[in-house]
């Protein structure tokens, strides 16, 4: 609980920090959870608690908070080149590098890369080259961008308005020709008595009848995470991908995978593309990118998307866009490290190891009266809490059901993230069987506390 004193953290958090993203009722009675290091996979606090962050950190830590490989890149690059751009034609020699490993770790055969400071950006850059491209092949109406009710794509104005949640209202968001197609999540979106396969039909048949709609000459882009992450990790309906798109491919409109979350490792592949087996026409990456060592983004560009991009920058000698830190030598060293960490550190090798692990700790879960549905895809799952299990009927909004459950585990030790009725799971990729089963004994005894206070 909340240390009053007013010169406590808590206090001195509260007096000059703007929390985002946070449930600000728990933080007036809790206070603020303030941390100052990491072993492993654990966090510790100002009060020398210990909690495992089965989190890793916001999905990105997954090399645990102390790799001395990765922090030693950081140091040798700060000794060498602390600094630079990627303007003007210059550029480090560790962006040159990154890029060439991120073309070459890609499901592309070529491409090009252009670097930002988060996933938001990558996702804003991404629709500002799409609309680039309309306008200089002659379509300046090819603006409207669709993604899935339920996803994320960031935060800014623009990768805001691609996602689909409520929230973003308060902001007077979604902008204009942002189109959100249902949440491909079967168990909750799914009809009585509508098969896996025709809830996918279904979804396929809603893309067809939205592009016939708005118009095909309109349609800028689709954009999807292979599973939803921030929606609550929701694994797409089999045969999804393909069925879109076959629809998209129809059409010749671009497909993205955002890969923020789901890119280097998360499911279980290096891409969750390669995960659900479909081929995009770019990649967003982020997160794992630097295994949370570094802010970084990246807009991965497929052939066809390189070589019509190019076509549209050399003919007014630009592309007009950019950031101060695209391409910071020091971030590129740190995921140049983190890559090589993650591919040949055994990293990739425990994700696949653990799943069944994982998968068979979700469904011990899903044995409690009040948990309707457990989902995931490997190191990334969820549960989902019910009043009653067989409607499906959630709980009262007022009880905010699952940020208790989050603040029971808090107080166990455990770190965990609500989203909506759902407590999501990402545990870092160097997580120990012994950690996970840590992870999911605290866990089922704060469902069961929660869950006994609210009956």
């Amino acid at each position: 609980m909340r240390d009053e004193s007013p010169n406590s953290w808590e206090a001195r958090a509260d007096a000059h920090s703007f929390y985002g993203f946070t449930d600000l009722p728990s933080v007036n009675e809790r206070g603020a959870v303030v941390l100052t290091h990491g072993q492993g996979p654990y966090v510790f606090d100002v009060h020398g608690r210990q909690y495992l962050d089965a989190n890793s950190g916001l999905w990105n830590m997954v090399a645990g908070f102390d790799h001395p490989g990765l922090a030693e890149a950081a140091k040798a690059q700060y000794d060498r080149f602390p600094g630079y751009h990627a303007f003007f034609g210059r550029m480090s020699d560790q962006t040159v590098m990154l890029s060439e490993k991120l073309v070459e770790v890609s499901p592309f055969e070529r491409g090009k890369v252009f670097y930002t400071n988060s996933g938001s950006e990558a996702n804003d850059t991404m629709v500002k080259m799409l609309w680039f491209l309309g306008g200089s092949e002659g379509h300046a109406n090819k603006r409207k961008i669709i993604t899935r009710k339920n996803g994320y794509h960031g935060v800014t104005a623009v990768s805001a308005s691609m996602t689909g949640k409520p929230y973003n209202e308060v902001f007077g968001l979604p902008l204009d020709g942002f189109l959100h197609l249902t949440c491909p999540h079967y168990w909750r979106e799914g009809r009585e008595g509508e098969s896996e396969a025709d809830f996918t039909a279904r979804l396929a048949r809603e893309l067809e009848e939205m592009i016939a709609r708005e118009g095909a000459d309109t349609i800028a882009g689709f954009f999807a995470e292979p599973v939803l992450g921030a929606g609550g990790v929701i694994p797409p309906p089999e045969g999804y991908f393909q069925a879109i798109q076959s629809v998209l491919r129809k059409h010749g409109i671009p497909l993205i995978s955002d890969e923020v979350i789901c890119g280097f490792g998360r499911t279980g592949a290096v891409w969750g593309a390669e995960t659900y087996d479909f081929m995009p026409d770019a990649i967003i990456s982020s997160k794992n990118l630097t295994a949370g060592y570094f802010p970084m983004g990246a807009v991965i560009l497929g052939p066809e998307l390189t070589d019509r991009l190019q076509a549209a920058a050399d003919a007014i000698e630009e592309f007009p866009h950019g950031f101060t830190a695209s391409g910071h030598p020091v971030g590129c060293a740190v995921a140049l490290k983190a890559i090589d960490v993650i591919l040949n550190e055994g990293l990739m090798e425990n994700v696949r190891a653990l799943t069944p692990k994982f998968e068979a700790g979700l469904n011990w879960l899903l044995e409690n009266p009040n948990i309707g549905e457990a989902r995931g895809k490997g190191l990334m799952g969820a549960v989902e809490a019910v009043r009653d299990k067989a409607t499906k009927t959630p709980f009262e909004g007022h009880l905010s059901v699952s940020e208790r459950i989050a603040n029971t585990c808090t107080d166990h030790g455990l770190i965990c993230r609500p989203l909506g009725q759902a407590v999501v799971l990402c545990p870092a990729f160097i997580m120990t069987e012994p950690q996970m089963d840590e992870m999911f004994e605290k866990l089922d005894a704060a469902l069961r506390t929660v869950f006994k206070e609210v009956a």
